[in-house]
């Protein structure tokens, strides 16, 4: 109005003494948390040097380099509107309402002056971009209002993964990359150090929720991470809250690991917590870029924080910023509205009657300098602010160069600049930042995802510190031996795992609903480690291995030659051949003396063959099985008994039918000629070796390797037996007809038990077949008794050979054995006897067996008389 012309002057002074305010062609905005969240109610609280004034410095910094460069932007000056956003999103909300103000007409009609004149409004800045905010609740709060305005916004802080939303948030991009990489790379950290049970803690807002729910959805997707708990820090956190967080993260004492999504105000209280608890060590920490390599939130309590982990994105410092910040001062720095308070923070002193700083003991001088009377750090995202900046430049370069070819300056088609132009510009940039690393937007506004892993480490010589252990771009880099624990550079990290790892051949039998945990089974019996979580059947030939973890072939188990199973049957068999060949050698030696003409020897040697083939089965029933050793003991496990039965067996019937004969007729029967007898023997061996040869024909004979014969309860003692194929009731099938006929030769034995010894060999033939029958009656339940024993295989085989050697022994040492020694040692005895006929011999045997039925009512003189006289009238 005319009469406030002198205020309107003033007036816009006053709306910008909380803002900084640039001239330029092209106007940026920018928000910056200058001053920290206000208490009690009020709106801002103390200056942040670093994040505050740090930033916004590098931003005009930035803009003016710019402005300085003939090759971006030529002609065009860059101007800006910087805000203080007070770290609290509700009123940054109001604050980036200045940046629209421009874009919002306003309605005079309904407005008067008292004199009647009309109103004059001043005209505010309008704004081309936005840099900020720094906090992503923030950011979200600013980028719903700028959106609408269609005014690009790069921020150089926020990281919440829901601003990646292009559909919601469209006109918003970051230098930074958003938390699902961060959320990614921690992850990648958790499972690098071997972890799978943590917790989270996240401070409540866009940024630490949104981290956290990141950090979990990735977690659930890559199934090795388990989240215990997540636990939420309140906006306002009331006395005795971090105590009570920390009570709650005692519950699962085995999630010792601790993902935090926590501003550095909450971090610190955190950290004072555990030492107010005593629970230093407990805890590993993992923290995100809100912790990075502050030293606010460790300061004092420095051993809590220990081991902790935290991660950043990869940065550089701007040496030149450095140069500009040293250099300002309160005389050339008047553009920054908020840098006199930041001088009195910074050198603890007080600027005059208008400072904010109470209390101090001494007034500032203005000649003070950063670096030199204070502590001076290049605060973490300078790089990133310069970037934005930088970015925005780049893209207005290019929309000036499109709308204003070989125009000098701003030409009217840039007048107004339209929001959507510029954002497709913002989104193309590809450039080399502050720092030398590229700036590239993807189709959501984000930047790649490039990250510095840090540990806070304390050393006795250096102090504490946090070193850099590793990298993450896409993927994690890791330097373990960097890493420290327990106060040990490269010892493995601490556990932080609900279950600990199964042994070999155990299972996982995970409890329900939470997969990280779990209980710990021993795949039993024959049964592998296929996977984390089942066990399953090795195949039947093979068993598992020591480890449980796979399978391998069951060893094959057969008689050896110096196993004592083998060993004593092998003795046994080479002594009775070796009596059997010096009975035969004998025999042939003395083949014409009467008592081996007595014997028949047409018969003895039938039976002496008979013999050794008894004692030659062994071999090859304890020789390794295969076709032709199979095929040996077919034929030899039958036919050595059938030699011998059947020759005594003829032997018998033939000395019975002599003398029933006698007992009838003067004349010999027929069919008792050597010829004859042979006949009969070759006939009755021929049916043992026709019933093997259609033995041969219906099954031919093959080794096979028995797993079930030694499929024992405890794998490991588990054996395959190498064996002929050859079953129980085969075997004995072949034994049968061996058996037939020695228990008929022994019923003939009984019948002719009354012949005199005199008259050929009954009585030794009936001794050996009662004998042998003894011995094949104990061999039945050895070798069925022994069908579930371990060393079946073995026991039956030395039982069949040992009662084969003793049934040929028992032939040997009763009809030939005699034989020998009176050949040997009383060759006088070897002579012949007077020739007699066939009634004469039948009649001297009845006499023979009369008088001897005497003798039970004779004086014992009186019956061996009449029995010698007898026997004599008989032979005469």
């Amino acid at each position: 109005c005319g009469s406030a012309g002198p205020s309107a002057t003033a007036d816009p002074q006053q709306e910008y003494a909380h803002s900084i305010r640039l001239d330029g062609d092209i106007i940026l905005g920018g928000l910056f948390p200058v001053h920290a969240r206000g208490e009690r109610g009020l709106p801002c609280g103390e200056l942040k040097k670093e994040k505050g004034i740090h930033r916004l410095e590098a931003m005009l910094f930035a803009i003016d380099l710019v402005n300085k460069d003939p090759q971006l932007l030529p002609n065009v000056t860059l101007g800006a509107r910087v805000l203080d956003t007070c770290s609290r999103d509700t009123h940054a909300l109001e604050q980036s309402l200045t940046f629209v103000q421009a874009l919002i007409e306003r309605d005079a009609g309904d407005v008067r002056c008292a004199n009647g004149q009309t109103p004059v409004f001043a005209k505010p800045d309008k704004v081309a971009g936005v840099i900020g905010a720094a906090a992503s609740s923030v950011s979200v709060m600013v980028a719903n209002i700028l959106r609408l305005f269609k005014i690009p916004q790069i921020s150089y802080a926020s990281t919440a993964p829901e601003l990646s939303d292009n559909t919601r948030y469209d006109f918003f991009s970051r230098v930074v990359p958003p938390d699902s990489y961060q959320a990614q790379a921690m992850l990648d950290i958790v499972t690098a150090m071997g972890w799978n049970y943590v917790s989270t803690l996240a401070s409540e807002g866009n940024y630490g929720e949104s981290g956290v729910e990141a950090f979990m959805q990735i977690s659930r997707e890559s199934g090795g991470v388990c989240i215990a708990q997540s636990l939420k820090i309140p906006r306002e956190p009331k006395e005795g809250a971090f105590d009570k967080l920390l009570l709650r993260l005692l519950e699962t004492p085995n999630a010792r690991a601790v993902v935090t999504f926590a501003n550095e105000d909450d971090i610190r209280r955190l950290l004072d917590a555990v030492k107010r608890n005593n629970l230093t060590g407990h805890f590993l920490w993992v923290g995100s870029d809100s912790w990075g390599t502050k030293i606010s939130p460790v300061l004092h309590q420095e051993p809590v924080a220990q081991g902790a982990v935290t991660i950043l994105p990869k940065r550089a410092s701007v040496h030149a910023f450095d140069r500009y910040f040293k250099s300002r001062s309160l005389a050339n720095n008047r553009r920054n509205v908020w840098f006199a308070e930041f001088w009195e923070e910074n050198f603890g002193c007080k600027l005059g009657t208008h400072g904010k700083k109470t209390g101090a003991a001494r007034k500032c001088t203005g000649l003070e300098k950063v670096g030199r009377d204070s502590a001076y750090e290049q605060e973490g995202k300078v790089q990133f602010v310069m970037d934005a900046v930088y970015a925005m430049a780049h893209a207005l370069d290019r929309l000036h160069r499109q709308l204003c070819a070989g125009y000098a300056g701003v030409c009217p088609r840039m007048a107004n600049v339209d929001g959507r132009e510029l954002l497709a510009h913002v989104r193309a940039v590809n450039f080399n930042g502050s720092a030398g690393t590229p700036v590239t937007f993807n189709e959501n506004g984000d930047a790649p995802g490039r990250y510095d892993i840090f540990q806070y480490q304390i050393h006795e010589h250096s102090g504490p510190e946090y070193k850099v252990i590793g990298e993450w771009t896409n993927r994690l880099s890791l330097n373990v031996r960097s890493f420290a624990s327990s106060d040990s550079i490269g010892a493995p990290p601490p556990a932080s795992r609900c279950s600990v790892p199964c042994g070999p051949g155990e299972r996982k039998k995970v409890v329900k609903g939470v997969p990280c945990c779990w209980h710990c089974e021993r795949c039993e019996g024959y049964r592998f480690l296929a996977g984390q979580f089942s066990c399953q059947p090795c195949p039947y030939e093979q068993r598992p291995d020591r480890n449980g973890s796979g399978c391998q072939p069951i060893p094959l188990a057969r008689l050896e030659w110096r196993s004592p199973w083998a060993l004593v049957p092998v003795l046994v068999a080479v002594m009775g051949i070796s009596a059997t060949a010096f009975v035969l050698a004998t025999f042939v030696r003395y083949n014409d003396t009467p008592i081996v003409r007595a014997s028949g020897r047409e018969m003895s040697y039938v039976l002496l063959t008979g013999i050794f083939l008894c004692y030659a089965a062994t071999f090859p029933m304890v020789a390794p099985p295969g076709v032709a050793v199979c095929s040996l003991r077919r034929v030899f496990l039958g036919l050595g008994m059938c030699f011998s039965y059947a020759a005594l067996l003829t032997k018998t019937n033939r000395i019975h039918r002599i003398f029933a004969r006698g007992k009838t007729a003067v004349a010999a029967p027929r069919f008792i000629s050597p010829a004859s007898q042979l006949l009969v023997t070759a006939s009755l061996v021929g049916v043992q070796l026709v019933g093997v040869s259609a033995w041969f024909a219906a099954l031919p004979p093959r080794a096979l390797v028995d797993y079930g014969e030694r499929r024992t309860p405890d794998p490991r003692r588990a054996r395959g037996v190498l064996k002929c194929d050859i079953s129980d009731l085969a075997l004995i099938c072949s034994l049968a007809y061996g058996m037939v006929l020695m228990v008929t030769c022994t019923v003939y034995a009984v019948k002719t038990r009354g012949v005199p010894e005199t008259f050929n060999e009954a009585k030794p033939i009936g001794f050996t077949m009662y004998t042998t029958c003894i011995i094949w009656l104990a061999f039945i339940p050895i070798f069925f008794g022994t069908a579930r024993s371990a060393e079946r295989t073995y026991i039956q085989t030395a039982t069949l050979t040992v009662s084969l050697s003793l049934s040929a022994s028992v032939s040997l040492g009763m009809l030939y054995v005699p034989k020998v020694y009176v050949i040997i040692f009383h060759p006088e005895r070897n002579v012949p006897k007077r020739k007699r006929s066939f009634k004469a011999v039948v009649t001297a045997a009845t006499a023979t067996g009369k008088l001897s039925q005497l003798a039970a009512g004779r004086p014992n003189g009186q019956a061996k008389t009449e029995l010698c006289a007898g026997v004599q009238a008989v032979g005469e």
